[in-house]
């Protein structure tokens, strides 16, 4: 294949998944089954506060339902997570028109952030509480969702940044 023939495919391609959002789907689909999967594994293979070392002292898989926000913060407010759940996936909507023609940092970030609230939600919703298992033994314990929304946070902050900077 000649080589302008494979730059024109990898543009074609590079268009498609930027301006019609198939990163954004892909990378919400594939983080919020990651989170799903994990958990799921966690809760059919741990009993609840079971903690496997994988670096003892540093590093452990401990399966524990955590109520609240962030370091356990807001403990036993379901619905009030729920509500904000909701309410990032209505911002998404609102601002659908810059998110598709938004830069791959945008649409990642909000991607992760939307996967995150909805991974979270669903334990929430289901089980009143959501699965965490990520135990560092300096820090709160966390899942795949918490990475998501955290690595989510930083993109968006990004793209805010510079887009301050492109209006300057």
């Amino acid at each position: 294949m000649p080589k302008f023939a494979l730059l024109s495919i990898i543009g074609l391609l590079r268009y498609i998944l930027v301006r019609e959002l198939i990163l954004f789907y892909t990378v919400l689909i594939i983080w919020l089954l990651l989170d799903q999967l994990t958990k799921y594994y966690v809760m059919n293979h741990f009993l609840l506060g079971e903690s496997l070392p994988v670096i003892p002292n540093v590093f452990h898989l401990t399966y524990i339902i955590n109520r609240g926000a962030a370091f356990g913060m807001l403990a036993n407010q379901r619905w009030f997570f729920l509500l904000v759940a909701v309410i990032l996936l209505a911002v998404c909507a609102y601002y659908w028109k810059r998110l598709s023609k938004g830069p791959w940092t945008l649409q990642i970030g909000s991607a992760l952030l939307v996967s995150g609230a909805i991974g979270n939600g669903i334990d929430r919703y289901m089980i009143h509480g959501v699965v965490d298992f990520f135990d560092f033994r300096i820090w709160p314990i966390f899942n795949v969702a918490d990475i998501g929304i955290c690595v989510g946070v930083v993109f968006v902050l990004y793209y805010l940044f510079t887009l301050k900077e492109d209006h300057e």
